[in-house]
């Protein structure tokens, strides 16, 4: 299995479908216990400052992964599991440690400052607040009579300290304050520093507090008021300490917890050592181009895991079998293979071939490269094609960005993404797996750029602006005194012999023109029909191949000639109409529209484009007409008569002959009919939505010219309030303003014709595709080939 994930493209059918028999399942569960050993590692890595794991180098471990063993793996994990979590244990009792002894030393040295001040002042302050607060003053003197010699009184001031979160500290003396009814003083005094919360790894900023209270000494050691504090102080979570009986006492404690202090930090630098020397060999690479050891074992364990379960599809206990798909191509090599194989190691492997026909649907194997994946995602994105059917993908590597062109043609802003594109394609690796999207999809955008800068070309648009590269064909008349001013024609408009029009693209005198948008509208109308009409004509010549592929010569005959036929003649005699009226000179050109309208409708055009046209426009429209029937009658005819010859009546009737009594064999003829009656009402489905939808699609296409005179209107218009709006401003001004006119006019550029218009564009493009062009052929009903590879395996966890 190994062997098969490295050298070959096998999927396997799983066997033990039905009984879920799972024999390598305790194997499966060992390796699960492993990847959570690696996620605490890993986790455990990132907390580590500096610490980069080198990863996304799958080649190299797949030519060298023989060398680790499971048991090996599983032994070194464990053991390092171990050691992590008994010193991370040790690790957490020590943070503790540490945060007691320095939040006691806090206590101890604001002991000390209360004493030798006498008394809780400056940050003293009564607890409470809202309604329940109250002034209090700290008298000096109450609280000295504490520590006074030779003084005996009977009530005496106690006091209980500790350390809370400040985020805690308002809460905390509010309760005080209601639970006492105001009968205690609390005196925070706040910690400078965070303590990190060996818990949760977050840092907490704390506060010292001492709750001072009445108290009866001479009674027992502890009263309802001290238990009622305490209660409070444990409802928090708060850790208490022991308050010193004087400033000596505190003193000598905080020298004490100097000294602990020093001793657990010093044992805490030890772990933080020993966690970066683990972290060291773990992150060093197996080898000069490998992966860090870390990164080896992780990629080991996906590789090992997917074996296991790959053969938990296998049938049997010492031979193991399983059915299996592959390319035809490769038999031979997975044979070699094998037995090559087998005569190094004691056991056999062997592929048997069945070339019988199978019910199963085959996968679909589509071959791919760095050019045709990202136009073969799109296709799967909308349906995988049937196995033996026509790929779309074939054809949208081109149409797809040339569509995008037609939409988005301008030369300056295609050069852009071009250069883009060309960029991505030499920065490849480096957006392997730091932009995915773009890597896949650099060569798809470099063609959009290509053919936005050719379809540029065509509309001769320079960022709204037109090029004179071969000199205008229209010579200037009038004068600037005069009120209008016109162009004429330079060239021979009729065909004689005489110079030619501009020789590629649009005459750069229409721009600026008084007619120039009446002018793109029609133009780019025409090429938009003319460009559909041509694309769902061969998505219908698709559907031909299909049905001769599949030997399905019922849809030939009554669904593939009479779909090219309403086709052809309809909305193909269109394109003829329009590429006649471009290259015949007309004095008086008809409109065709109204010729169409006038054939749709069966009446009489008073205005033709050529002699005989009525003829032939009435002869095309009855052929137009007879397809309909012919896509609707037939077919059902030809299926109804093809189960009643073999004594089926559908699915249902194919128990007929087994039927043991007339009323089973009613039951039968009845689900015949009913099956009939779903077969009558699919084709009037299927023809009501090709006609209908042939209309609408011809009409969809119209995007392309709807996006392509968006994009140079946009385009125009902020060139004009931008650059153009400067341009007029005397000198210096203008020079000064060109440089904000410009940077602004770039801004807009990228962020809405580069960005938003370019995205806009795309999805119109792919919508053309699956819509209107897809839906003349393709059904999308198969599922794709997903051969057992370790490299396709392994290179997404590489991200």
């Amino acid at each position: 299995m190994n062997l098969i994930g490295s050298n070959a493209n096998m999927q396997f059918e799983d066997m033990n479908a039905r009984d879920m028999r799972r024999p390598y399942k305790k194997y499966i569960q060992r390796i699960d216990e492993m990847e959570r050993i690696l996620r605490f590692l890993f986790d455990e890595l990132s907390k580590i400052p500096g610490a980069e794991v080198t990863k996304n180098r799958v080649d190299d471990f797949l030519e060298h992964d023989h060398e680790m063993k499971l048991d090996v793996v599983e032994t070194e994990l464990k053991d390092l599991y171990t050691q992590f979590i008994g010193f991370k244990g040790n690790n957490t009792d020590l943070n503790e440690q540490r945060n007691a002894a320095i939040e006691e030393k806090y206590v101890m040295q604001t002991a000390t400052m209360t004493m030798s001040m006498g008394g809780a002042r400056g940050q003293a302050r009564g607890a409470g607040a809202d309604d329940d607060s109250f002034d209090f003053q700290a008298s000096r003197s109450l609280l000295e009579e504490e520590g006074a010699p030779g003084r005996s009184v009977e009530m005496m001031f106690s006091n209980i300290a500790g350390v809370l979160p400040q985020a805690e500290q308002e809460r905390f003396a509010r309760t005080l304050f209601r639970a006492t009814r105001g009968n205690t003083f609390t005196h925070f005094q706040q910690i400078p520093d965070p303590l990190n919360d060996p818990k949760t790894g977050k840092e907490v900023f704390k506060s010292v507090f001492v709750v001072y209270y009445q108290d009866n000494r001479l009674g027992s050691a502890s009263s309802a008021m001290s238990d009622k504090i305490r209660k409070i102080c444990s409802s928090f979570g708060v850790n208490t300490y022991r308050w010193p009986s004087n400033r000596e006492d505190a003193d000598r404690r905080r020298a004490f917890l100097t000294k602990t202090l020093e001793e657990k930090v010093r044992a805490l630098d030890a772990y933080e050592r020993f966690v970066r020397s683990e972290a060291a060999v773990m992150l060093e690479p197996a080898r000069a181009e490998g992966n860090s050891l870390v990164e080896e074992w992780r990629l080991f364990c996906i590789k090992e895991k997917s074996i296991y379960a790959s053969l938990n599809l296998f049938e049997g206990d010492i031979t193991l079998r399983a059915n299996c798909w592959y390319p035809a191509s490769e038999e031979e090599h997975i044979r070699q293979t094998l037995i090559r194989q087998s005569n190094q190691q004691q056991t056999s492997a062997m592929l048997v071939s069945d070339r019988t026909s199978t019910k199963k649907n085959p996968p679909t194997y589509i071959r791919r490269n760095a050019f045709t994946e990202p136009f073969q995602e799109l296709i799967d994105t909308y349906g995988v094609p049937s196995y033996g059917e026509a790929n779309p993908a074939l054809l949208t590597c081109v149409t797809f960005p040339f569509l995008f062109g037609i939409m988005y043609g301008d030369i300056g802003h295609g050069l852009m993404l071009f250069l883009a594109g060309i960029w991505m394609i030499f920065n490849a690796e480096s957006l392997r797996y730091s932009a995915p999207g773009l890597f896949m999809g650099r060569y798809m955008i470099t063609m959009m750029g290509f053919f936005a800068i050719y379809a540029g070309f065509l509309y001769n648009d320079f960022f709204s602006l037109g090029l004179n590269i071969f000199g205008s064909r229209w010579k200037f008349e009038g004068n600037h005194d005069d009120k209008m001013h016109f162009f004429q024609p330079d060239y021979d408009i009729k065909n004689n012999g005489g110079a030619g029009p501009y020789p590629f693209g649009i005459d750069p005198a229409w721009h600026g023109s008084t007619n120039e948008l009446l002018f793109m509208n029609s133009l780019k109308m025409k090429v938009s029909v003319l460009f559909g009409v041509t694309q769902m004509t061969v998505g219908i010549l698709l559907r031909f191949s299909n049905s001769v592929s599949t030997s399905n010569y019922t849809d030939f005959f009554c669904e593939c000639v009479p779909m090219m036929m309403f086709m052809i003649c309809f909305f193909g005699y269109m394109d003829f109409l329009i590429m006649y009226k471009w290259v015949t000179p007309m004095d008086n050109p008809p409109s065709i529209i109204n010729s169409l309208i006038c054939m749709a409708m069966g009446q009489p055009d008073k205005a033709p484009m050529f002699d005989g046209a009525i003829f032939l426009s009435q002869v095309l429209m009855i052929i137009s007409m007879l397809t309909v029937p012919w896509m609707l009658i037939p077919k059902p005819l030809i299926i109804w008569m093809g189960q009643r010859n073999s004594g089926h009546g559908g699915q249902g009737g194919g128990h007929r002959a087994l039927a043991a009594d007339d009323e089973e064999g009613k039951l039968d003829e009845d689900e015949a009919h009913h099956d009939m009656g779903e077969i009558v009402i699919h084709q009037i489905i299927e023809t009501i939505e090709y006609v209908l939808g042939t209309v609408s699609h011809t009409a969809s296409y119209l995007r392309l010219w709807a996006l392509s005179l968006a994009h140079q209107q946009l385009s125009l218009v902020f060139f004009q309030k931008t650059i153009l709006a400067v341009l007029g401003l005397g000198f210096p001004l203008n020079a000064i303003a060109l440089w904000f006119a410009y940077a602004c006019w770039f801004g807009i550029t990228c962020g809405i014709l580069l960005g938003m218009d370019c995205l806009e564009c795309f999805l119109h493009t792919l919508r053309l595709h699956w819509v209107e062009f897809q839906s003349k052929f393709y059904k999308a009903e198969g599922y794709s080939f997903t051969p057992y590879r370790h490299k396709t395996l392994l290179e997404p966890t590489a991200e």
